[in-house]
Parts: C-alpha cells; structure tokens; sequence
C-alpha cells in the first residue's frame, strides 16, 4: 500500500514536471544530439526512466539537469546499438558522447535553446504550412492530432507537413541557432508571421462552422509570451498587445448560438478588461521604441477601439491616423479596405465607398469576401439597396465560414426596397 501511494505520488510529480519542463528538456536535447527525432525518442525515454527509478531513489534535486542527461546518455545508447547495422552511427555515437561539456542546463543556456528552437522550426526556407505545423509540434508541444483539429485537416496530412518539414531543415543544413543581429529583423519577422497566424486562425477561423477556436489562440498568446520573455524586441511586445487586445473581446464576438456579432453590436461591458489593460500598457512601450512596426500599429488600433465606451465615441480620426502610418510600413490591400472603413465612419459612407471600390476597380481582394460586405454595408447605408444585395450575394459566394455565410444570408433578408 506503502509503494503504491508512493508510485502515484511520483507519477503525479512527473506528470508536473513534463508539463511545465518538456519543452524547455526537448530544446536543450536537440541542441545535444543534432536531430528533432533522436530528441524527442530521448525525452520520452528520460520521463519513462524517471517513472522506474523516481520512486525508489527519488526525485532527483534538478530534475530538468537529471532528464536532460539520462536523454542524452539513453540516444547515445541507441546509437550504439543501431551502429551494429549501420556503421555511419558508431561515429555519431562517439561524438556525441565526448562532448560531455555541452550539456549546460543554466537559466541563459536554457533561453537559448528555446530560441534555437523557435528560429529553427520558424526558418524562412521552410514553406509556411511546414512553419506553423511545426512549431505548434515541437515549441508547443500540441500533439498532430491536436493540430490537424485546429486546421480542420487529417492527421495524416498533418504529419507529412511535419515530415517534410524536419527533412528540409536536414538537407538544407539550417543551422540550430538564433541568428545574428544583423539577421535578427528578417528572421524575427518570419517567426511573428508564424505565431499571428496560429492567432488568427483561432481567432478568426478561415472555414468551419466555428467562428473562433479558443485552443489555437491561446497557444499563440503562450508562445508570443514565451518570446517577449526571451526576446523583448519591440515588435514582439507590440504582437502581444495586438493578441490580448483582440482576444479581450472573444466573449462577444459570437451570439449564444454561434452567430457573429459585429463591433457595433457587441456588449463593451463583457470585454475583458484586465487584458485590455495589459495590452494597452504593451502597446505604450512599443510606441516608446525607435522603431514602430506593423503589429505595433494594429495593436494602437486595437487600443482605440478598447478604450472607447461606444461605437460613437471612437476616436475615428485617430484610427485613420494610424491606418495611414501602417499603410506606409506595410502596404497591403487588407489594410486599404480596413481603412476605408474607418474612413465612413469618419467622413461619411459615400467617402468610404469611393475608396472601396477604386481597390477592388484595381483587381486587388476580388476573392476577399469582406471586401464585398464591406462594400454591400456602404452601399446599404447610402440607400443603394440593389448595389447591397449585389455585394452580399457576390460575398456569399466566396465565404467558407459558417458564421460569416449566415451573418450574409442574415443582412441580404433584411434588405427592403
């Protein structure tokens, strides 16, 4: 009875320690041995061996230094024993096992790692899928299945991405590392690009019949977090605080039975004001910086929505503002449209229509469906119903969101003559 209640006190303290310490031992182990399987066969071969010998020695009194070792030591092994078929591996083992003075398990060494880890499955030269399923893989620890969910796509397809992805960073010989200063601003933008996608996919799914997908988000929010503790350049802060201050109003974004609920309508009173304010704080300290970037720009944006009590009282003039100061770091034709938006609500629908239609008149978001509502909207306030419904029918064609279509199919009903 003794043993047992002891197993399961040991079980529950390893249990603990893969939660809060896997990640950081996985990054470290990679960092050891060279490759993303080897690794991740070690730290699962050190926790199996924790829960074998932890219950009648101990748990050891660093227990992250004491997994990272036995990982190593349990691949180095293996190696030995596959090297009696392979012989390539003998001297992979042999390297591996001299350099005993690598295994550094201090806090810097550990923050390292953790970057190497990011920079790695982050690396421009791997395509964009392959960053964000891999990231969410080996930074965050989701499991495929997991991931395939999120991305409403198979774990099978999910895991080729994986696959394909490790073997590009082999073949191409992308070095573990974080990069030098002169490479950070380009490397660093690639990453944020990887985590605001994760973001925006929970926050804003591309298709489904779910608005949001709170699970994705959060682990955005968690990595981006990680990375302001790691690296607190500004743009880092200023994607936090964008992150908070849109996740601040999940509550009110969807209607009791899944349906949206534009800004306008959403009840103020139920946004979460401890993550407004958090992010409104994040986004005065990336202001303060030399340098203001994009999502420093949209987080100031998002602050203005956050801080007015009403559609009303927003202070359009001030959004425009910082529209046109985003227009000049980044040029897109999203931002063009979120603009004119911004601008009927300043100048008036007719002011915001003519810019709306000069962008689609360009070629530019003819597939965008928001475009189109955003258009139909205009024309619906101007009195230009058969222009509306024109709009609304060309956007329903082209919305893969279950929300989004009966958010459309809601406003083309309530259209009169």
């Amino acid at each position: 009875m003794a043993n047992a209640h002891r197993n399961e006190q040991v079980r529950t303290q390893v249990d603990a320690i893969y939660r809060a310490e896997s990640r950081r031992i996985f990054a470290t182990l990679i960092r050891l041995l060279g490759d993303f399987d080897l690794a991740e066969d070690a730290l699962h071969e050190a926790f199996r061996v924790a829960m074998e010998q932890w219950p009648s020695e101990g748990v050891p009194s660093n227990p992250r230094t004491w997994l990272v070792s036995t990982g190593r030591f349990k691949a180095i092994d293996s190696l030995r024993r596959r090297a009696r078929f392979d012989e390539s591996l003998a001297g992979l083992a042999e390297q591996l096992d001299q350099d005993t003075d690598t295994i550094g398990q201090d806090d810097e060494t550990i923050k390292d790692d953790r970057l190497r880890l990011i920079f790695t499955c982050c690396h421009p030269a791997l395509p964009q899928e392959g960053r964000v399923a891999l990231t969410l893989r080996e930074v965050c620890g989701l499991t495929t299945e997991e991931i395939a969910r999120a991305f409403l796509t198979t774990p099978s397809t999910l895991a080729q991405r994986i696959v394909r992805a490790k073997a590009k960073i082999s073949e191409a010989h992308i070095p573990y590392e974080v990069p030098d200063r002169d490479e950070l601003p380009e490397r660093l933008d690639a990453v944020l690009q990887v985590i605001y996608l994760v973001f925006n996919e929970g926050y804003y799914a591309s298709s489904g019949e779910s608005l949001t997908r709170p699970d994705l988000s959060a682990e955005a929010i968690r990595l981006v977090r990680l990375l302001v503790e790691l690296l607190p350049e500004a743009e880092v802060t200023g994607l936090l605080a964008l992150m908070l201050l849109h996740e601040a109003r999940r509550a009110t974004r969807t209607s009791a039975d899944g349906d949206l609920v534009l800004l306008e309508d959403q009840d103020r009173s139920l946004w979460n004001r401890g993550q407004i304010a958090e992010g409104i704080a994040l986004v005065q300290q990336a202001l303060s910086s030399n340098s203001v970037g994009a999502y420093t720009l949209q987080a100031a944006i998002a602050a203005v929505h956050a801080s007015a009590p009403d559609l009303a009282a927003t202070d359009w003039a001030q959004i425009v503002s910082l529209y046109d100061l985003l227009l000049q770091v980044t040029p897109s034709a999203v931002v063009e449209i979120n603009r004119a938006g911004a601008v009927a609500m300043r100048d008036g629908p007719a002011a915001g229509l003519e810019l709306v239609d000069a962008i689609l008149a360009r070629g530019d978001l003819v597939k965008y469906p928001l475009a189109h509502s955003t258009r139909a909207e205009l024309c619906r306030r101007l009195g230009k119903t058969e222009e509306a419904r024109n709009s609304y029918r060309h956007a329903l064609t082209l919305a893969q969101q279950g929300p989004e279509r009966r958010f459309i199919e809601r406003q083309l009903a309530g259209l009169t003559d």
